[in-house]
């Protein structure tokens, strides 16, 4: 093997190993509080990441206690992820600290309800990139891959179906957000977000990183390995330096 081609395959699996294990060590925050609607997926949501703490080598903590978005005890973790969350969880000293977390260039995860979450608050609603509106009955629709390059929806084609209890979404950030999913609204009853109907998205914002993803409702989707797939890639979009 010539020096150079040695060198070219060296970088290559260096390049492999490190995006392999850019979780480890991390530390990750799974917050599932409702004060409104409670998702019956929570408790496989919760299961999920303690999977992938175990196959990561990553820690997870799973909480409802708001008491913990504290400065203090928000520090230790890189990510915060907001599990189907409904309603006002957070009070003004909480939202506070989560705010100074996020502009330390801490990152953000939210979760299908996540979107249903701190109506009253407009900075949250400028981090998640959107609020709940309403929902038809779940169905099956064509998800459209946005980015096939992006390490939370690489792995699917470029039109795909699922079952799903699909979100319209209002107050939607559309000129902040990078959008990786949307619905074909043609595909299905009830969408009325105009023909274009994101279903996940991304943004750096304040300093820190944030995602979400509308996808969710089922506790079966926690068991789907391309589901899977997409949270595991938004914590690896999450934490890149």
């Amino acid at each position: 093997m010539s020096l150079l081609r040695f060198l070219f395959v060296s970088f290559l699996l260096l390049a492999v190993s490190a995006q392999a294990q850019s979780l480890k060590g991390k530390r990750i925050l799974v917050f599932s509080k409702t004060a409104g609607f409670r998702h019956a997926s929570i408790a496989q949501g919760k299961q999920l990441f303690l999977q992938i703490a175990a196959s990561e080598k990553c820690k997870v903590d799973t909480t409802e206690d708001a008491g913990i978005f504290t400065a203090e005890k928000l520090q230790p973790y890189d990510v915060v992820v907001f599990l189907s969350t409904t309603g006002d969880v957070l009070n003004a000293a909480q939202q506070a600290a989560f705010q100074e977390y996020i502009r330390s260039g801490k990152s953000f995860l939210g979760i299908h309800g996540a979107s249903d979450t701190e109506y009253d608050w407009p900075w949250y609603n400028q981090l998640v990139g959107g609020y709940f509106k309403d929902h038809p009955k779940p169905q099956t629709a064509s998800y459209i891959n946005l980015d096939s390059t992006h390490p939370a929806t690489k792995f699917w084609p470029s039109v795909f179906s699922r079952f799903e209890e699909i979100y319209n979404i209002k107050a939607l950030q559309k000129d902040k957000l990078k959008f990786l999913l949307a619905v074909d609204e043609t595909s299905y009853e009830g969408g009325n977000m105009d023909g274009f109907h994101p279903a996940a998205w991304c943004h750096v914002f304040e300093g820190g990183r944030a995602f979400y993803t509308a996808l969710g409702h089922h506790p079966e989707t926690y068991s789907d390995p391309d589901f899977r797939k997409h949270i595991l890639g938004a914590l690896h979009w999450l934490l890149q330096p």
